[in-house]
């Protein structure tokens, strides 16, 4: 059997009925190509072997994969991928694909940020997170624990909570409970605006979320008709993407379009 290693964060799902509600969460359309991050002990694994996709499967893992290889003799060789925070997708398999996992917990955001550079190759991802990780990225406009990745990933992506996991579901059981969130590739090819100057707004609005965008964002709004509109008087919280996105079109305006 294998073991679960800390310096990998794994916690292998141990409860069958939980791995297939997640596995049978794919809602299949747009592709045909599943990614499976950190199968582990192969318990999502082989419900996703029995639908019809191809199967590939990331993991680095040396004692999981030997694993895999006697549990899954119909999973092929060249389908076992290493990191995915080094692949490129493009290159690595068929796409468009789908991505699913029992993330590991201390990578789990770097894999979100992995999936939006890939964004346009992505069309789906069901994925197991911490539970406040699960909440913040699906979290909506006004709430607490709407943060940068929220704003980031609800703008290419269409994102519901899907589910709570008790930590006793696990081998070792973590210290907190785990949520399972749904992300569905949207129909926004590309931000009305310079998406890097989008990106550079809203972490400076969250770096600095107790203050109104006009302190947070004082350092790149110097033109004095834009320092009195009405949404600077709010916070980083209350703004929607498309606000985001409107207020990046205004700084970039007053520059005219540099940084």
């Amino acid at each position: 059997m294998v073991r679960a290693k800390k310096h990998l964060g794994q916690h292998f799902l141990k409860e069958p009925e939980i791995a297939e509600r997640i596995a049978r969460s794919l809602g299949g359309e747009g592709y045909s190509t599943v990614l499976e991050i950190g199968p582990g002990t192969g318990v999502l694994t082989k419900f996703l072997m029995n639908q019809s996709y191809d199967l590939y499967v990331s993991e680095v893992d040396l004692e999981s994969i030997d694993y895999l290889k006697a549990e899954f003799l119909a999973l092929r060789a060249d389908h076992y991928l290493g990191n995915f925070l080094n692949i490129d997708l493009a290159e690595s398999l068929p796409t468009p694909c789908a991505v699913i996992g029992n993330f590991p917990y201390n990578i789990s955001t770097q894999i979100l940020f992995r999936v939006y550079d890939q964004r346009q190759l992505v069309p789906e991802v069901v994925g197991m997170f911490q539970k406040e990780v699960a909440e913040r990225i699906a979290a909506p406009p006004g709430s607490k624990t709407y943060g940068i990745m929220s704003v980031l990933l609800q703008a290419f992506y269409d994102i519901e909570y899907l589910f709570t996991v008790e930590p006793g579901s696990f081998i070792p059981p973590p210290k907190v409970k785990s949520g399972v969130i749904r992300l569905v590739r949207n129909n926004v090819k590309e931000l009305n605006c310079d998406e890097k100057k989008f990106f550079q707004v809203v972490k400076m609005a969250f770096n600095q979320r107790r203050k109104t965008l006009r302190n947070a964002l004082k350092s790149v709004i110097f033109d004095d008709s834009l320092k009195e509109l009405e949404m600077l008087s709010l916070r980083a919280e209350r703004l929607s993407v498309e606000q985001f996105v409107e207020l990046t079109q205004l700084i970039q305006a007053q520059t005219g379009g540099s940084d």
